[in-house]
């Protein structure tokens, strides 16, 4: 079965149903009933259960679905079983922390390039990554065949940088600058506004 003909709802699930199973690695567990998956991640048993039904028999009556193979195989259908490298605009502390994030490389993800544009920056390896001049982001992107970016510089320069990257062959971007990019159609866009998260969770204190 390809992906169109399952609803947008149920692949939006299964990102939910993936954190919720990376969590039960972490503590160990081997098997997940339908049920407790459906309570981590505030569902009925009986969606997770129509969820899965369109990819297939992943668990066992009585027993559950067995952690591990339920994680590669969602891994699988959201083609996150294959590396996906990334470029990286902006090496300030958001982008500092982002290269130094070890969790990436478990799901499937790695920061292949960094830019910036501050001469004090440029050269500094973190992680592995050497930071490279953002002069030359267009080059090396498509030398390198990334599709992947995640912008991570001040508000202003996000718009520019985003269309660079684009011109450049990124097809999906993430953000953390909370604004308009004006990005094409083709390219798919994420943003993450933290200010913003954090003025939601006083509200609700």
């Amino acid at each position: 079965m390809t992906k169109r003909l399952i609803p947008k709802e149920t692949i939006g699930r299964l990102f939910s149903y993936l954190r919720a199973l990376f969590c039960l690695v972490e503590k160990g567990v081997e098997t997940v009933s339908s049920r407790e998956l459906a309570d981590a991640c505030g569902l009925k048993p009986s969606t997770v259960r129509k969820d899965f039904s369109y990819f297939g028999e992943f668990g066992t009556r009585g027993v559950g679905y067995n952690v591990d193979q339920l994680v590669g195989a969602i891994r699988g259908i959201l083609n996150l079983d294959t590396p996906t490298r990334a470029a990286l605009v902006g090496v300030g502390n958001i982008g500092r922390a982002l290269l130094a994030y070890g969790g990436f490389a478990e799901q499937g993800f790695h920061i292949a390039l960094a830019f910036d544009n501050d001469p004090r920056k440029i050269g500094r390896t973190i992680k592995g990554v050497t930071v490279e001049d953002a002069a030359d982001l267009e080059q090396r992107i498509k030398e390198e065949g990334i599709r992947l970016g995640i912008v991570a510089v001040e508000v202003s320069e996000a718009p520019g940088v985003a269309r660079r990257m684009a011109r450049a062959g990124v097809k999906a971007l993430l953000s953390f600058a909370p604004c308009d990019l004006n990005m094409p159609d083709t390219v798919q866009i994420a943003c993450v506004d933290l200010a913003m998260e954090l003025a939601r969770l006083v509200y609700h204190l």
